[in-house]
């Protein structure tokens, strides 16, 4: 058996050191909701919530304006749903000042 007491915990994934991303992670958002959840409600509870998008960080209800559900059965319809607005691929991050 191994000693591990001389190891140091690592994160499982390396930590970049570039500027940070504004907003939250479209997936964290979803895991606060409970399905099914009517459109007009996660615009009540989260609508001002800023989430990172490919094109930059926007708020959830404008984001929602653009997609014509008014209820999601699931978490993956939510999440299908907003990806199909906000489109997919690397999120930019901010410039450092």
């Amino acid at each position: 058996m191994a000693d591990d007491d001389d190891t140091k915990e690592e994160p499982a994934v390396p930590l970049g050191e570039g500027a940070p991303v504004e907003g939250a992670p479209l997936a964290r958002v979803a895991e606060r909701l409970m399905w099914g959840i009517e459109q007009s409600e996660v615009v009540a509870r989260e609508g001002d919530t800023v989430i990172r998008t490919p094109d930059g960080p926007r708020e959830l209800e404008a984001i929602l304006e653009e997609v014509d559900h008014p209820y999601f059965a699931s978490r993956q319809e939510f999440l299908e749903a907003v990806e199909d607005a906000i489109g997919t691929g690397p999120v930019p991050t901010a410039e450092e000042t």
